[in-house]
């Protein structure tokens, strides 16, 4: 039986980097929420920043062309 010590990972080791996607994050995630869809207009809560995916990904696609 091996003691405590034994069985804890070694500190020092170096930790693994970590992954990051090669796509930059959609322009979307930036945008502070308004009380209405940042893509039709349509009334939302203070939450949210789109109605739904349908805006969302139109948003992100009008951004991309729009750079």
């Amino acid at each position: 039986m091996e003691t405590i010590q034994d069985s804890l990972p070694d500190k020092s080791a170096a930790e693994p980097p970590l992954v990051t996607s090669a796509q930059p994050l959609p322009a979307r995630l930036s945008l502070p929420p308004k009380g209405s869809c940042w893509y039709c207009e349509k009334p939302l809560d203070s939450v949210r920043r789109f109605c739904g995916k349908l805006c969302a990904d139109a948003f992100d696609e009008e951004a991309e062309f729009t750079r």
